[in-house]
């Protein structure tokens, strides 16, 4: 048997320390901070899971946990059947698809921060034109004093920042469906809904499951946006993980326990997401 040459292993070797500086790396330094406790001058002492005792038992961790996955819960309920509703209705074919798709792809381009100013302005009740004309038409409206404003105007945000990248991604399902499927559909006189619920979303499994890790993970990691509209308030009814954590390591300085908070985040994130995984694609494995 002729040995394979491995030599194409070496352009890979590039890639790998790329990862480590970037992500290893730091990931190993955060470690480092989550075990032990310093006093400055760059001494270290061993505080072995002090930190993480500490956080898990934090009533300030579990409130900004349950902020979060109620957060991601709401987005992903809203988002991806609105952007399969959207990707369904898009035109496939003529000048109107090259429109639809950059119409469609505009709130995509514009980055965080300017998207929380965005609407930071816009649900502002003295010039905003959202807070402003939902008083105007007596509706006791204000983000910065109400939490449940607050929590509706950061989810419409998201949903106009986000919901695009979910539509874009159903097109490209849908546009990927062959026609015999269609043909073969009309000619046993299937309904709309049928065709949808035996024909499209099946054939949507694999780009609905990257759409749903994908909007989890950033949902439940975003802090830019809510941070410039809201800054975690009013009080801590915005307040989310990533908010709480910035606040712990920048605001306050805990670098142990920030360190600790962060790694339970890392490992909530991979958990959750390899769930979502084995759950959309267990069809697929049998």
């Amino acid at each position: 048997m002729k040995p394979t040459n491995q030599k194409a292993w070496l352009l890979v070797l590039p890639v790998l320390g790329l990862v480590a500086l970037s992500a290893v790396i730091p990931l190993m330094t955060v470690v480092n901070y989550s075990v032990q406790d310093t006093f400055g001058n760059n001494q270290f002492f061993w505080a072995g899971t002090a930190w993480y005792e500490q956080v898990l038992h934090s009533e300030r961790f579990w409130s900004a946990l349950a902020r979060s996955l109620s957060f991601s819960a709401i987005i992903l309920a809203i988002e991806i059947p609105l952007g399969v509703f959207i990707a369904l209705n898009m035109p496939r074919k003529g000048v109107g698809v090259v429109v639809t798709l950059v119409l469609i792809a505009l709130p995509l381009l514009i980055p965080w921060n300017v998207v929380g100013t965005i609407w930071q302005v816009f649900g502002r009740v003295d010039i905003g034109l959202l807070g402003a004309t939902l008083n105007a038409a007596g509706v006791d409206y204000n983000y910065v004093q109400d939490p449940i404003d607050a929590w509706a105007t950061l989810i419409l945000m998201d949903v106009w920042h986000w919901t695009s990248l979910v539509a874009l991604l159903a097109y490209a399902g849908l546009v990927s469906i062959p026609d015999a499927y269609y043909q073969a559909a009309r000619i046993d006189g299937a309904s709309q809904w049928s065709v949808f619920r035996y024909i499209q979303l099946p054939r949507l499994g694999r780009v609905l499951t990257i759409a749903v890790l994908l909007r989890f993970m950033d949902s439940f990691m975003i802090y830019t946006e809510p941070f410039v509209v809201t800054g975690g308030g009013p009080g801590n009814s915005t307040t989310f993980l990533s908010i709480d954590l910035v606040q712990m390591a920048v605001g306050q300085f805990d670098l142990g326990p920030a360190a600790a908070w962060s790694i339970i985040y890392f490992l909530i994130i991979l958990t959750l997401s390899w769930i979502f995984y084995a759950v959309m694609t267990r069809d697929e494995s049998k």
